[in-house]
């Protein structure tokens, strides 16, 4: 029996109801590859994946897996660990109220005669920290972290655990330059000691920087396998979206008008230590412009905008103006009755209620438009709705399944839908397209701009530098907390954001 492939998976179908998720799906991987797994959202790339690492029943679905050539029966999360599969998922699975050292070692704790070796614990758990070059206390609660740096623990935890396949869905999606470097630069190492690696991506960039393979998924069927050096970026789309697609940004070039919003001298304290996170922040934002601020983990972007509009846990210092006259919110609800909307960068804690339905969700935030006499309409809510949900494409049968029934992207339009719903003057995106394929990305860009021509002013907050580059008009790059640099459109490049964001320029 051969063994030349450390997976195989042959002629998987999987239904859910009338749906068939994935429809005679074959998927080779060799040992000591890297191998990209592509597609639009609901292409099936997920439910592929939940069959390997044991999601499903091995009777819930038809087709077989082989490992190193022998076949396996996989009927659970336990069964895939015993065979050496690993997965981080693009939702984090890590427990905010435990230390990150209890997070990497949880249900693997060094013991003593009396307990846990909390000692032993710590001290490996810092070992691990270091080899990622992370530099954080590993007694530090998870929740005290950024979406960034929480994935980098759990990509560690998984290295940790150790396996023969791994699986990244979207790992790269909360981190900035210097940590997607150093992320292809540790899986270059691991893939060289034998490790399979399955890389599931929308950054297209990075499957062409780090994949040897790269298979196309499109609405449940399995469309082709590539070698990476003999395709290009035009050739990849058009496979993943069944067309070619010219452009991948917008023209942004729209009218800007008079300054709408405006922060000055603006300081963050930190929630545990006695600094600031953000230290003398002034910006400016105008009427019709698409304005992006960039920056490393840790720079204080999220930490300024989340302040500023009173969802972050410390009061921030300084001046906040709106349409000239300063404004200091105390909550989000404050910021929303302003015409203020803010989609944040974690949709599972913070953008969504997962078990709600989607007709909930979208209109969550909007409820005076839909409230008459003191009454909410629920004829006026479902044209709103429904109208968000064609407009921005969302995948579903019906407004009223659970949100938690959709793929991550377009879990990701259902909070883009529940701020356009307010009809915000000024929009602040944070990770706007993070885990959103490439169709819908130029779909949520094509919005951006349509907002920005009708006047409003939109703030991208992005970690993704084509993104940021292909769609603003000028850029704020802040660095350890201070804005370092303002870089106009003829000034923008991935060179000259690293310059200020790394503090040499």
């Amino acid at each position: 029996m051969s063994n030349e492939y450390a997976v195989e998976m042959r002629d998987i179908t999987k239904k859910f109801g009338g749906l068939i998720a994935a429809d005679s799906v074959s998927f080779k991987v060799k040992p000591g590859e890297i191998h990209a797994l592509c597609g639009e959202n609901g292409a099936g790339k997920s439910t592929l994946m939940n069959v390997l690492t044991g999601k499903f029943l091995a009777s819930s679905y038809s087709g077989e897996i082989l490992l190193n050539g022998n076949k396996v029966k996989i009927n659970s999360p336990k069964d895939a660990k015993k065979e050496k599969i690993t997965i981080v998922h693009q939702e984090l699975e890590l427990i905010p109220d435990l230390s990150i050292a209890e997070n990497i070692f949880l249900g693997n704790q060094p013991t003593t005669a009396t307990g846990v070796n909390w000692k032993k614990m710590n001290a490996e758990a810092q070992d691990i920290l270091e080899k990622f070059s992370l530099n954080l206390n590993v007694k530090t609660k998870i929740k005290y972290l950024t979406v960034g740096q929480q994935q980098l623990v759990e990509i560690a935890k998984a290295i940790y655990l150790g396996g023969n396949v791994l699986i990244l869905d979207e790992p790269s999606a909360p981190l900035t330059g210097r940590e997607i470097d150093f992320l292809l630069a540790t899986l270059e190492k691991l893939k060289k000691t034998g490790i399979s690696i399955i890389y599931i991506t929308h950054r297209l960039e990075e499957v062409f920087k780090l994949s040897d393979r790269v298979s196309v998924m499109r609405d449940g069927k399995m469309i082709d396998t590539f070698s990476t050096k003999e395709i290009n970026v035009e050739e990849l789309v058009a496979a993943m979206i069944g067309r070619k697609m010219e452009n991948m940004y917008p023209d942004m070039d729209t009218e800007v008008g008079d300054v709408t919003l405006e922060i000055s001298n603006y300081s963050v304290p930190h929630p545990l230590y006695d600094t600031n996170i953000v230290e003398d922040a002034s910006m400016k934002f105008r009427a019709g412009e698409v304005v992006g601020i960039s920056g490393l983990l840790g720079a204080g972007r999220t930490e300024l905008m989340s302040a500023v509009i009173g969802a972050y846990k410390m009061k921030g210092n300084g001046t906040v103006k709106l349409n000239g006259k300063e404004v200091k919110f105390n909550s989000p609800a404050a910021a929303i009755k302003a015409g203020i909307g803010y989609v944040t960068e974690d949709r599972k804690m913070t953008g969504l209620i997962l078990n709600q339905s989607i007709r909930f969700n979208v209109s969550m935030a909007s409820l005076s438009r839909i409230i008459e006499h003191g009454v909410l309409s629920p004829s006026k809510e479902k044209v709103i709705v429904n109208e968000l949900k064609d407009g921005l494409h969302i995948k579903t049968e019906n407004i009223e399944n659970p949100v938690s029934s959709l793929s991550g992207g377009n879990q990701q339009k259902v909070v883009l839908a529940k701020w356009l719903a307010t009809k915000p003057g000024v929009l602040i995106l944070d990770e706007p397209t993070r885990g959103v394929d490439v169709g819908a990305r130029f779909e949520i860009y094509m919005i951006i701009k349509e907002l920005a021509a009708q006047g409003n002013t939109i703030i991208i907050i992005s970690s993704d530098l084509p993104e940021i580059i292909g769609i603003s008009n000028r850029v704020y790059v802040m660095y350890e907390g201070k804005v370092h640099g303002e870089l106009l459109k003829d000034e923008l490049g991935e060179d000259s954001i690293m310059r200020y964001a790394t503090g040499i320029a």
